[in-house]
């Protein structure tokens, strides 16, 4: 339902607070992409790390806007299908990382290069659940291009963190970082699948 009457300085705060919120959790996924990313590259630079929050965070803020211009005759179509395009997707990426994996000899360098084509698919995969949220953000009136602008600065800021974290962790596994990277994206595809076909 629509608020009706401007918002006065309590509810603008709620409002707030709620944004941030979203964002940090709408950020998660793309976050734990963003790990797996940065244990699988050989050697991350400040460039590829800012590459894979742009990406990630452009998404992020991109997908809220789309949903909220489908409104809301496709809210219940694009709710059925998300999940499963964000689970094939994250499950074709991890399979590959592990299959990089599984066939390296032992002692050589594992690591994957930062191609665009894999992280736009990574991007969109993680950030399918997004396009969902222009609806219930029009619904109460909320600043639809701030409320975008703040989930994509907050995915943008993990993103990038991520994969230094990544990396960081990734030489204590050798050649077997790049496939656990995988694994640890066919998990957070099984994970999202789960929630919205349990929950």
């Amino acid at each position: 339902m629509r608020l009706g009457f401007t918002p006065g300085p309590r509810i603008l705060i709620v409002i707030a607070s709620t944004t941030v919120a979203l964002a940090f959790s709408l950020a998660m996924d793309a976050f734990a992409a963003a790990l797996g990313k940065g244990a699988a590259l050989r050697r991350p630079s400040w460039g590829a790390a800012l590459t894979v929050g742009a990406v990630f965070g452009g998404f992020q803020m991109v997908m809220p806007l789309i949903g909220f211009a489908l409104g809301l005759a496709f809210a219940d179509i694009i709710e059925a299908v998300d999940h499963w395009i964000a689970f094939g997707l994250l499950l074709l990426i991890g399979g590959r990382m592990v299959w990089e994996a599984l066939k390296a000899d032992e002692g050589e360098e594992t690591g994957m290069k930062l191609t665009f084509s894999a992280l736009f698919v990574a991007g969109f995969a993680t950030s399918v659940d997004a396009l969902a949220v222009g609806v219930p953000l029009a619904l109460f009136d909320s600043p639809v291009f701030v409320s975008a602008l703040v989930i994509g600065a907050v995915t943008f800021g993990l993103s990038t963190a991520g994969v230094f974290l990544g990396r960081a962790v990734g030489p204590l596994f050798g050649r077997w970082a790049v496939g656990i990277g995988g694994v640890g994206l066919v998990a957070l595809g099984a994970k999202i699948l789960i929630e919205h076909t349990m929950g």
